[in-house]
């Protein structure tokens, strides 16, 4: 590898969770009056932390009372024990990887660590998990991935991201950092992927994670 620190999101990069996560967001937003399809959860929301979805709600009128995160916490913590399972593959890449690698999610630090420990991914990262809660601004601010770096001790510029998401991926180039896009989540099994996160400005898109060595330039 021609870096010395891999980042990798957490959602729909090392869980296949996006799909559950945003269901469960649905289902609690109807439980507050309020409607939202899957496709508009996954344009407005797919890399977002749960205090932006409430600022947005908010902004747009509707009263999200102050338990909305908790009520979204737990519905998710149900699915997730249930139903998640890692990203194919992604075991073998980190244990192939070699160098320096953390997570940085919008997701808050108990839910990462759920996911990681229920999909057998914890001992992977230890203690290197940092997550929106550790910085002022979230994704699409370059914040999460500049203080993950710091906290690794890597220049940015040394640095590659691995994201599924459009806010995700603006915020790995604003870090100035190199920006790799995965598309192999079931999140986009029916949605075009790979131009959204070209357009946002992903270096390469790949959609297995066993093609993760390959370097190959996103067309």
């Amino acid at each position: 590898m021609d870096f010395s620190l891999v980042i990798f999101d957490c959602d729909g990069v090392l869980v296949d969770s996006e799909v559950l996560s945003c269901r469960c967001l649905i289902e609690t937003l109807r439980g507050y009056g309020i409607e939202a399809s899957l496709e508009e959860v996954f344009g407005n929301f797919l890399g977002r932390s749960t205090g932006a979805i409430v600022a947005h709600y908010r902004a747009a009128g509707h009263a999200v009372p102050d338990d909305f995160p908790l009520v979204l916490r737990t519905r998710i913590r149900r699915a997730f024990a249930a139903e998640l399972q890692p990203i194919e593959d992604i075991e073998h890449v980190l244990h192939r990887l070699g160098g320096a690698h953390c997570v940085a999610s919008s997701s808050d630090l108990d839910r990462v660590e759920f996911s990681l420990a229920l999909t057998g991914l914890a001992d992977q990262f230890s203690e290197r998990i940092f997550t929106a809660q550790m910085v002022a601004n979230g994704k699409p601010a370059p914040d999460l991935f500049l203080h993950a770096a710091a906290q690794m001790g890597v220049d940015p510029a040394r640095t590659l991201v691995i994201e599924d998401s459009v806010s995700g991926v603006q915020a790995a180039k604003a870090a100035g950092m190199t920006a790799w896009g995965f598309v192999g989540g079931s999140h986009y099994a029916a949605r075009d992927g790979r131009a959204l996160l070209i357009e946002a400005g992903a270096d390469r898109v790949f959609e297995r994670m066993i093609d993760f060595r390959r370097h190959q330039a996103a067309d």
